[in-house]
């Protein structure tokens, strides 16, 4: 029972320490157990890292991995007793944590632990103790556990003498921070099983959820929400000061108790639908979720030259003719494609192989966040083959047109036809030909107001006319009440996270001054055979895994829903992101194999919950370690990945200045390698991030990689006067990307400022000229003052001269 916990967060009570594994992953080898097995593991990386040819992953992306996945923690039976009965048990454990003792709190919070987790040792079934724990769950909670609980974390977190301790060890371990790791454990168990709808739930449980829900996020007995706990454990464990505090459980639960106050991403949609309702804008052409869910995947890109062609002599004219022609039926293609070989042919330019030491180079000699890794090889092409070409039936996505591409529109062909421009008036046509009727008409139909642009109209209004529109109300939402708590900190929480996130990147090499987050995954004694060396192995890389997509959701979530509260909440998170170097991080997790880091196998299966509850624990050889799971790939690493890649879309959309960064960065051949994961939804935004900057990478690498550019054509929406694939827009010309960044900032401060800083000394603040109420007002003075009163009566009163022919002329 040394390491009990819960979800992605640990072994159930009762596995051995430090070997836990979680259901739906996996990762790459631990060490070696022999000569054979070293040579197994060659094959298989040089296989996974030459061949192109990976089939298609059934994934279905979604809030979180499925319920066993997530949870991946005698006498008279506890399923025999009536509910009275635990009920009463319950309460005298928890009468027993208020005691001094720390190793008898120790112990009942085991106890309670082994309830959450669902008595495994009176159950028969993996499902028996799945449902077994979710029951002691809304049963702890009904009984006031998690209360009890959170005033024991606080007491942990602001245990000054376990810190101490800490700092003053060379090397921290598990038992540094057992106490934390059961309290986080039940906590986490207990957000988990309640967060979790089903049909079948009593009526009962409906309630104690929504209760629950309120707790966590509408501060009741404390002045901030529970999340903000967690934050503070983050940034506490970050600066130094708590180094024992287990970071992977804390990022676990925090990342839950997000999802659960705020809502996940079918709630985002419904909110969505809601908010365009309240504001009066049309309603969403399709769903997005649904759109991306009935996407296939696309054969993947292939990055070799071939050999013999490269040792050729000098082409003559005629075959370069011919190569040319060749290269313009590419061109005229873009709507003819095989869908299920969309990348095939696909021969990258040479410059693109430079490109990519070029990016190298740079992001190591701007960033000190980055350090210096091997990209992947390119690869030889394949021989061309005759495919049959088909059609598309139609795209998956309504194309969108902005209010600002309507006005540009009009600038452009009033100039031409008339020689003036109208400013923003879209509707007076007076004066130009037919077709632009029929092509401003064209445009208007498709016209898109999101609500961000109704938010940034409403804020320029009551910037403008403060005193006329009066205080804006702002809705008490989960949300809104999370930024308020967050305002004052949130540049020090984001940084936090991409420290961490930067720790547990698999690209990242270990460095003296980095935080140490393996500290609730090492044990006291380290490994002496080669086995115990795998394990240990083994755990370390599903321990960053976790942490990885622990981060990764929680950022991509807050982004979500603080855009959708607020634009401005949105760019104040992302500007702070941006500039702890949030762009060159991602980019440099990308700069890898990610087909093997999808793929990989960083779990022990006969140790993962509920399996290992249940079933007898089988001795673990080298062998064993090594063939890992059956599974196709590891669902939370590609979850990380497709989160890391719509977290950087976010960032980078409508934003010169930061897809500037992706191009400076040379960020297309470390996002095209990604596209050999034959997965629709990540596909999806690595062509979204490749559309933005295609048309500052020059016309070469647009003519070497028509296939990836017809792919951006198939899955991507479209903007249609969008000149994304020949570079001739206005925003590819040099642009001052400073100013871009200083004017949003001055925006985001005028927000919070106006919203959220109310000094009493506002010069819109009322004044009260009554002279009695003025005088009558009761003021509450320091004590201080009555002490000290007289005296400073007599020094700036009595002793100073009065000069009343002065304050005579003066007025």
């Amino acid at each position: 029972m040394e390491d009990p916990g819960g979800g992605d967060g640990g072994q159930a009570a009762g596995s051995p320490p430090g070997n836990g594994s979680c259901g739906g992953g996996g990762g790459s080898k631990g060490k070696q157990a022999s000569p054979k097995g070293r040579e197994m593991f060659k094959n298989q990386r040089r296989e996974s890292e030459g061949s192109v040819d990976c089939p298609n992953l059934e994934f279905e992306y979604g809030d979180a991995d499925e319920h066993g996945a997530e949870l991946s923690v005698q006498g008279r039976g506890w399923l025999e007793l009536e509910e009275a009965s635990q009920k009463a048990y319950i309460m005298r454990l928890l009468d027993r944590l208020e005691v001094v003792n720390r190793e008898q709190r120790l112990k009942v919070a085991r106890a309670i632990l082994y309830l959450a987790q669902g008595t495994f040792g009176e159950c028969d079934t993996e499902a028996d103790v799945l449902h077994w724990s979710r029951y002691n769950s809304f049963l702890l909670y009904q009984m006031g556990t998690f209360t009890a609980f959170l005033e024991l974390l606080h007491m942990e977190t602001d245990n000054s003498q376990a810190c101490s301790s800490a700092l003053r060890k060379p090397a921290i371990s598990l038992a540094d921070s057992t106490e934390l790791r059961v309290l986080l454990s039940v906590m986490y168990l207990m957000v988990e099983n309640i967060r979790l709808e089903r049909e079948t739930d009593p009526s009962g449980w409906r309630a104690t959820r929504e209760t629950f829900r309120t707790e966590l996020t509408f501060p009741v007995r404390s002045e901030e929400p529970f999340a903000l706990l967690l934050f503070s454990m983050i940034t506490k464990f970050c600066s130094g000061l708590a180094p024992h505090f287990p970071m992977k459980k804390v990022l676990l639960l925090l990342w839950k108790v997000v999802l659960f106050t705020l809502g996940g991403f079918e709630v985002l949609q419904a909110l969505k639908i809601q908010k365009r309702a309240e504001l009066g804008l049309p309603p969403l052409a399709e769903d997005s979720i649904q759109v991306v869910r009935s996407m296939r995947a696309a054969s993947p890109p292939s990055y070799t030259l071939d050999l013999g062609e490269s040792q050729m002599a000098p082409q003559s004219s005629k075959q370069r003719g011919r190569r040319g022609r060749k290269l313009l039926t590419k061109q005229d293609s873009l709507d003819i494609y095989n869908e299920r070989d969309l990348f095939k042919n696909e021969e990258p330019p040479p410059e693109e192989e430079e490109e990519a030491g070029e990016g190298e180079s740079t992001l190591d000699g701007e960033l000190d966040l980055l350090e210096r890794g091997p990209l992947v090889p390119p690869l030889l092409s394949q021989t061309p083959t005759t495919e049959r070409v088909t059609f598309p039936k139609g795209l998956p996505w309504a194309p969108k047109v902005r209010q600002k591409d309507i006005e540009h529109f009009l600038e452009i062909s009033r100039n031409k036809f008339i020689g003036f421009t109208l400013g923003q008036d879209t509707d007076t046509l007076v004066g130009l030909p037919r077709p632009i009727h029929e092509s401003v008409k064209t445009l208007k139909q498709h016209k898109y107001v999101s609500i961000s642009d109704v938010q940034i109209k409403n804020e320029e209004e009551l910037e403008k006319c403060p005193m006329s529109l009066g205080e804006e109300e702002v809705q008490e939402t989960p949300c809104e009440i999370l930024y308020q708590a967050m305002l004052y900190n949130l540049p020090q929480y984001m940084i936090a996270l991409l420290k961490i996130l930067l720790a547990a990147a698999p690209t990242s090499k270990a460095k003296t001054d980095s935080i140490n987050i393996l500290a609730d995954v090492l044990p006291e004694e380290m490994p002496i055979t080669v086995l115990q060396s795998m394990k240990l192995g083994i755990d370390v890389n599903r321990h960053k895994e976790i942490i990885v997509k622990s981060i990764s959701a929680v950022l991509l979530l807050l982004l979500k829903h603080f855009k959708l509260n607020h634009i401005y909440q949105f760019e104040y998170v992302s500007q702070h992101l941006v500039f702890a170097n949030c762009i060159p991080l991602i980019l440099k997790f990308f700069n890898q194999n990610i087909l093997s880091y999808i793929t990989a196998k960083n779990s022990i299966s006969v140790l993962d919950y509920p399996s290992c509850t249940v079933h007898d624990l089988p001795d673990l050889t080298a062998e064993s370690l090594e063939a890992g799971d059956n599974n196709q790939f590891c669902w939370r690493n590609l979850f990380s990945c497709i989160n890391l890649l719509r977290l950087l879309n976010k960032l980078t959309k409508w934003k010169h200045s930061r897809t500037m960064m992706l191009v400076v960065f040379k960020s297309a051949p470390i996002l095209k390698r990604a596209l050999k994961v034959k997965q629709a939804m990540l596909q999806l935004y690595v062509l979204k991030l490749l559309k933005i900057q295609t048309k500052y990478l020059g016309r070469q690498w647009r003519k070497s990689n028509m296939k990836t550019m017809s792919a951006i054509y198939q899955k991507v929406r479209h903007r249609m006067n969008d000149d994304w694939a020949y570079g001739n827009d206005i925003d590819a010309r040099p642009w001052d990307f400073q100013a871009e960044e200083c004017t949003l900032r001055a925006n985001i401060e005028a927000f919070n400022s106006r919203r959220y800083d109310r000094p009493q000394d506002s010069e819109f603040a009322p004044v009260d000229n009554c002279l009695q109420s003025v005088l009558g007002q009761k003021l509450e003075l320091p004590e201080d003052f009555y002490y000290s009163y007289e005296l400073w009566l007599e020094r700036e009163v009595f002793s100073q001269p009065i000069c009343w022919e002065e304050l005579l002329q003066s007025h």
